[in-house]
C-alpha cells in the first residue's frame, strides 16, 4: 500500500487514463483476469481492483491452502474481509487521485455497479464495461482446474446470476459495453483485440464530464503545471 501512495503522489494529473474507469464482469472461470491481462489495460495506466488478488495473498500468509473448506471456514471469511476492506481503501487512494480504474468484478450485483458507476460519474468519471461471456459448462470446468476452487453448485448459481444482468449491463452502458466469448473451443483472441482497440481509443480521449476538466484545471493550478 504504501507503494501504491507513492504511485499517487507521482501520477495524480499525469495519470494517462485520468477520469476513466473500466468495469470488468463475468461468471466464475470466465477468464476476467486472463482477458484484462491480454488486453493490457493496467499497462495504460489503470489501477486494478480486485479484491481476489488480495484474498489469496492473504490466505497464502495465513498458511491456508485456497480450498473451499479453506475459503468457507470462519477464519477465511474473516480474511476475505480484510482483503475486500484493503481492496476499498486502495480503491478510495486511487480515485482521491482520480487515477484510471479497472475494477474486476464478478457482475452478480448490477444494482451495485450501478451505484458505484453513478458515484464515479458524479466525479468526472467516464466508465465503461468489458463483459467476459462463457458458457456454464465452461465456467464448471475452469473452476475446477484453479487453485482457488468454489463447489459446482456455488459456481452455477453464480453464473446465473451473471447471465441474467446481461440486459441490464446492456441499458447501463449502453454503446460502452463490450462482450468477449471466452467459452472453451472459442477463439478469443479476435473479440480481445477488439475489446482492446476500443479501450485504448476511449482511455486515450480526454474525459468528457466539466466536472473532471475543471478538477484537472485545479490541479495543475495547485501544482504549478502550466501546460
Amino acid at each position: 500500500m504504501k507503494s501504491f501512495i507513492n504511485f499517487l503522489l507521482k501520477e495524480g494529473v499525469n495519470d494517462p487514463a485520468i477520469f476513466k474507469a473500466v468495469f470488468m464482469a463475468g461468471g466464475p472461470g470466465s477468464g476476467k483476469s486472463f482477458i484484462a491481462g491480454k488486453t493490457g489495460l493496467t499497462s495504460m495506466g489503470l489501477v486494478l481492483i480486485n479484491s481476489d488478488d488480495i484474498f489469496e495473498a492473504l490466505l497464502a500468509k495465513a498458511g491456508l491452502e485456497t480450498t473451499p473448506e479453506n475459503i468457507y471456514s470462519d477464519k477465511g471469511q474473516t480474511i476475505r474481509a480484510g482483503a475486500k476492506a484493503l481492496t476499498k481503501k486502495k480503491q478510495i487512494l486511487a480515485v482521491n487521485g482520480r487515477l484510471g480504474l479497472l475494477i474486476d468484478g464478478t457482475g452478480k450485483d448490477a444494482e451495485k455497479i450501478k451505484k458505484q458507476k453513478a458515484g464515479l460519474e458524479r466525479l468526472g468519471y467516464d466508465t465503461m464495461m468489458i463483459f467476459v461471456n462463457t458458457t456454464e459448462d465452461t465456467s464448471l470446468e475452469r473452476n475446477r482446474m484453479r487453485a482457488r476452487t468454489l463447489p459446482d453448485k456455488e459456481v452455477s448459481k453464480m453464473w446465473s446470476h451473471v447471465q441474467a444482468n446481461i440486459g441490464a449491463f446492456q441499458r447501463l452502458f449502453k454503446g460502452r459495453l463490450v462482450i468477449v466469448d471466452n467459452s472453451k473451443g472459442k477463439n478469443a483472441d479476435k473479440e480481445t483485440l477488439s475489446a482492446y482497440k476500443i479501450a485504448v481509443a476511449w482511455i486515450k480521449k480526454s474525459p468528457s464530464r466539466r466536472s473532471a476538466a475543471a478538477w484537472i484545471a485545479n490541479e495543475k493550478k495547485r501544482r504549478g503545471i502550466t501546460k
